[in-house]
């Protein structure tokens, strides 16, 4: 039977044509301001998940990082951090404007979703899951009902709604499960899932089950990758299917009628080891959907090449190369735990490489060298015109310590930067500076900033932020969300 969807509010979300439209008029007084005609479409809408840009951790379901809403504008820039002693990597936001937020405590690490006041960022209900493995608590996506689609600890695909009383009061609670532990073994734990356009979940395990999940039917139906190939990141889904990135290759997968086949695979240079700065050995790539055509037509990954970092683009028809171009050079820094930037025929690409994080997932070996400064690095690179290659555009030295996203509204790129405490060095301490910063596209230079912190409260853990549709920047961190605002 249908769930009734959550009361609605007044949530400004704009049509695509005015948000173009303000694209273009915001554009016009800046000689180095990214046009619109410069990028092409974004990735299809999904009609099984909530409003682009904010349905899930990279915006939509191919992962793109993009957004058609613009992020803070004129006026003073104010931050305010909403404390859950939990660190958020995933702030998402349903098409009656309400954020949710999925979090794992510092205390005891049991997931906690949090249902957020879209006017200020604070925590209006709170619902416990079952606790998983230390990914628990990252990937889940809003679904067309504004539901919170996630796997929790006991192998189990819940859809969690939000719902609010007569007196006004909010609650979180399971609106539907269903158990996936027919195909995922004991021990073994989702690591991402996306819907298809059929309406069923995909999912994948950490130790490389790849599978379908039809929770109104309650059919499940699954394949395992080759021994040894262990997913570490999300998966995203388009159109033309599944793409899903292991710790050995990238493959687009489709279904017949729920089971899983293999479309293509290709493999990609793994390194010899874990580098410091990343979560496992390989790429750490959530596949990217992009292309100016379809908005799908190219999938990209990072690799992890010993001496340099690649990015490997393919075509999504056959997964044939159409380039693999060395990015990162200028920081020196060989490597990317993000997922890529990807709109029209261009990628954006922050570097990790040597990124202090607390704790690495079980099973993500050593890293060599055992540590490393943090080097950062931006760089964008354009498929050519004919397709058959990739440029260098530019390539910076600036330190992300999240997963950027591209506004096609206001045509910025926003994200959260890392300042030495030593000005100059690319060392890391506990009394770094934060700085929320605007990027323009073309160039790399950032136009605009403002200090969101000092000190490892506002550590963003190179987690990825959400426009909201008032113009907020939410950004998680490993103490609870951000909310950046102008004023």
């Amino acid at each position: 039977m249908p769930l009734s969807p959550a009361p609605r509010r007044s949530a400004r979300w704009k049509p695509v044509g005015a948000l173009l439209a303000a694209f273009v008029l915001g554009c016009a007084g800046s000689a180095s301001a990214t046009s619109s005609a410069a990028f092409g479409p974004t990735p299809p809408h999904h009609p099984y998940a909530g409003p682009d840009g904010t349905a899930t951790m990279h915006g939509d379901t191919s992962s793109s990082d993009t957004t058609p809403l613009a992020g803070p504008g004129a006026g003073t820039l104010s931050s305010a951090r909403t404390a859950l002693a939990s660190a958020c990597p995933t702030v998402l936001v349903g098409a009656d404007g309400y954020p949710v937020a999925l979090c794992t405590p510092i205390f005891g690490q049991v997931p906690t979703v949090h249902l957020l006041d879209p006017d200020d960022g604070s925590s209006l209900t709170s619902l416990k899951l079952t606790k998983g493995s230390l990914l628990g608590g990252v990937y889940a996506y809003i679904d067309h009902q504004d539901r919170l689609v996630v796997a929790d600890g006991s192998r189990s695909l819940l859809r969690v709604g939000h719902h609010q009383d007569a007196e006004g009061d909010w609650s979180l609670r399971v609106d539907r499960s269903l158990s996936l532990a027919s195909v995922i073994p004991e021990g073994d734990a989702v690591t991402g899932l996306s819907p298809d356009w059929d309406g069923r979940v995909w999912f994948a395990t950490g130790g490389g089950v790849v599978g379908t999940a039809d929770d109104a039917t309650g059919t499940v139906k699954a394949l395992t990758l080759p021994a040894g190939e262990r997913v570490a990141n999300s998966i995203s889904t388009a159109p033309d299917g599944t793409a899903v990135t292991t710790t050995h290759a990238t493959y687009l997968l489709t279904s017949d009628a729920g089971t899983p086949r293999v479309l293509w695979r290709k493999a990609y240079d793994r390194g010899s080891a874990r580098k410091p700065g990343l979560l496992s050995w390989g790429s750490g790539s959530t596949p990217t959907f992009f292309g100016p055509a379809t908005g799908t037509e190219y999938v990209a990954v990072v690799d992890n090449a010993d001496t340099a970092a690649n990015l490997k683009v393919y075509r999504t028809a056959d997964g044939s190369d159409v380039c693999s171009a060395p990015v990162l050079g200028a920081a020196k820094g060989p490597g990317s735990e993000n997922s890529p930037v990807g709109v029209g025929r261009s990628v954006f690409v922050a570097g990790t490489y040597g990124y202090p994080y607390p704790a690495v997932p079980e099973g993500a070996g050593t890293s060599v060298p055992a540590s490393a400064d943090f080097a950062g690095g931006l760089s964008r690179v354009d498929v050519r015109a004919d397709g058959t290659g990739c440029s260098l555009v530019w390539d910076n030295t600036l330190r992300s310590a999240a997963v950027p996203k591209l506004s096609t509204a206001d045509g910025r790129l926003h994200t959260v930067v890392r300042d030495p405490l030593i000005p100059g060095t690319r060392g890391t301490s506990l009394l770094d500076t934060y700085r929320y910063v605007q990027i323009d596209p073309a160039s790399g230079q950032i136009t605009r900033s403002t200090k969101v912190g000092v000190g490892s409260l506002y550590d963003t853990l190179q987690m990825a932020g959400t426009i909201t549709p008032e113009g907020a920047y939410l950004q998680g961190t490993v103490t609870g969300v951000l909310r950046i605002a102008a004023r």
